[in-house]
């Protein structure tokens, strides 16, 4: 078992990474709050594969357990399925002093955090992340959000969680594609802040197995990378935008291929990709980091490329990202391997940066 102290004034916590750790997972809240109601909030899948698992952990530790699942998919992540969550938890008798679980992947963290934060203004919200994405970025640093037909995740709240608890067992029922997914935010961690994650991303395969394999590894570093820079910027005013590298590129390629097309990570490695082909054409990064970062993202079966790529349609939705200020938006560069900075484009720019 490997622990992790996020450190934060107004509401500190532990994130725990523990093979095994699902079936004891109720002990684990036992700890964290007092015998109240508690909403599973999870997907259709994730419900199948562990939901009852987890309700009888829970139960036999004392808690009220009701299960409130929604169709899986980044479609699903909206304001209806909010409203249809509300009214489940409003049916179950829920007040301030109930709590949320969140028990799947990023849709499912994002969403349940999102109705945790807003029913009654707010009650107390766990994180059981089952796909890599979810466990190495999504569950950790608060935030919270869903999708509208304008942008990802435009509508949100910043809610850190009571707990966070990852079992890498979860990822054994992963399909190959969702697995991979979670290596996009991986090798942004070894990119914007850990040079020794990436130097292990260069000595593993890519074979399943052999991720499988690092998994507690690859979770610790990437959540240590997180939980460090939300400790110091907990509200993405400054350096908590490095984890955003290759993300406003990435959420626009989303958006426009229609959610749930393109996965998070998948468009994440695109956007590492593009803004860093042009970063270096401008001299703003090392020389050769582009070719590397597309060997990493080739090695883990990432996508390199968006084949109906039209710069109009993605500049547009990146108009409406949240890092945009005014006339100006702020994306991430990676100079050389383990740093970040900031970097603002004029939106009259932001073609050019898609070309």
């Amino acid at each position: 078992m490997k622990t992790l102290h996020v450190n934060l004034p107004d509401n500190p916590y532990d994130l725990i990474v523990d093979r095994g750790s699902l079936a004891k997972s109720g002990q684990w809240a036992a700890e964290l709050w007092q015998p109240q109601k508690v909403v599973i909030i999870t997907d259709n899948h994730v419900g199948e594969l562990y939901g009852e698992t987890v309700k009888l952990s829970f139960e036999a530790a004392g808690f009220e357990v009701a299960v409130f699942a929604f169709l899986e998919g980044e479609a699903s992540k909206n304001l209806t399925t909010v409203d249809r969550a509300y009214q489940f938890l409003a049916d179950f008798g829920m007040t301030r002093s109930d709590g949320v679980v969140a028990l799947g992947g990023g849709v499912v963290g994002d969403l349940a955090g999102f109705v945790a934060s807003t029913y009654m203004r707010g009650i107390h919200f766990l994180q059981i992340p089952t796909s890599l994405t979810a466990q190495v970025d999504s569950s950790v640093g608060g935030k919270t959000g869903v999708n509208t037909a304008y942008a990802k995740n435009m509508v949100g709240t910043f809610t850190q969680p009571d707990g966070v608890l990852i079992d890498p067992d979860c990822l054994t029922t992963l399909g190959k594609r969702e697995l991979y997914e979670g290596m996009g935010e991986v090798i942004k961690c070894g990119l914007i802040a850990d040079a020794a994650l990436w130097d292990m991303l260069q000595d593993m395969t890519g074979a399943v197995d052999n991720l499988l394999e690092n998994a507690e590894s690859l979770i610790y570093h990437s959540c240590d990378v997180k939980r460090k820079v939300v400790v110091e910027d907990e509200l993405d005013n400054g350096t908590r935008l490095y984890l955003n590298f290759g993300h406003t590129i990435g959420h626009a390629v989303e958006a426009t291929a229609g959610y749930g097309q393109v996965m998070h990570g998948e468009g994440v490695a695109i956007g590492m990709i593009q803004i860093t082909k042009i970063a270096e054409a401008k001299g703003l990064v090392a020389v050769g980091l582009t070719e590397k970062i597309r060997e990493m993202v080739e090695k883990f079966h990432l996508p390199t490329t968006f084949e109906d790529w039209d710069v109009t349609r993605l500049a547009k939705a990146i108009t409406l990202d949240k890092k945009a200020r005014g006339a100006k938006v702020k994306t991430v560069l990676v100079p050389k391997v383990g740093e970040a900075l900031i970097n603002e484009i004029a939106m009259a720019d932001v073609p050019e940066w898609l070309s």
